[in-house]
């Protein structure tokens, strides 16, 4: 059952969803420079698509490069600012933090989707987290969110059990606009 008057939302994660990864060694890696940042085929309409649904559209990131000294936050921030007037995103939450720090926000702790939900009155369990690594996948999953993994067959571990796999992000709003459909339908019912 949804909470009274919460939000839906969903959570996506930056580099490798709404715009590409750089790939080192089978690796992804998040764009150095503005100049670097493509926003991947399309992504705008699938976020359209989300957003006249009536979804919060987060950003959650992982940016460990300014914590480790190779990127800027003034950089980090170019690029959200970039994305954020070419898409419909409602809000960029940031994890500027390294393992080591052993943070709450950064993934896959459930930190940054946590503290959206409390500001935004977001209802976690009919919201969707949507990513391309295993630590997007886990902090959905401690968040209580619906997990989609978008699988671009990284070099890398791969996450446990994502409630849904799929291959582009247009993949992954269809899902969401279904699973929404569903339980709207099952919603009524109970009426």
């Amino acid at each position: 059952m949804s909470q009274a008057g919460a939000r839906h939302a969903v959570f996506l994660d930056r580099d490798g969803v709404i715009n590409r990864a750089i790939l080192r060694a089978g690796k992804p890696h998040p764009p150095a420079a503005l100049d670097e940042v493509e926003i991947l085929p399309g992504t705008r309409p699938a976020l359209e698509k989300l957003h006249s649904e009536g979804f919060l559209l987060v950003v959650v990131t992982n940016q460990p490069d300014v914590a480790r000294g190779s990127q800027t936050r003034e950089n980090v921030e170019a690029i959200h600012s970039f994305l954020g007037t070419r898409l419909p995103i409602d809000q960029f939450m940031v994890c500027y933090h390294d393992d080591r720090d052993h943070c709450a926000c950064r993934k896959p702790a459930p930190g940054l989707i946590l503290e959206a939900a409390q500001q935004e009155n977001i209802d976690l369990a009919h919201s969707y987290m949507i990513g391309d690594r295993w630590r997007d996948v886990e902090a959905g999953k401690r968040a209580g969110c619906k997990t989609i993994f978008i699988d671009y067959g990284y070099s890398e571990m791969q996450p446990e059990a994502p409630d849904f796999r799929v291959h582009t992000l247009s993949e992954a709003v269809e899902i969401i606009r279904n699973d929404m459909t569903i339980i709207k339908q099952e919603q009524m019912r109970e009426l």
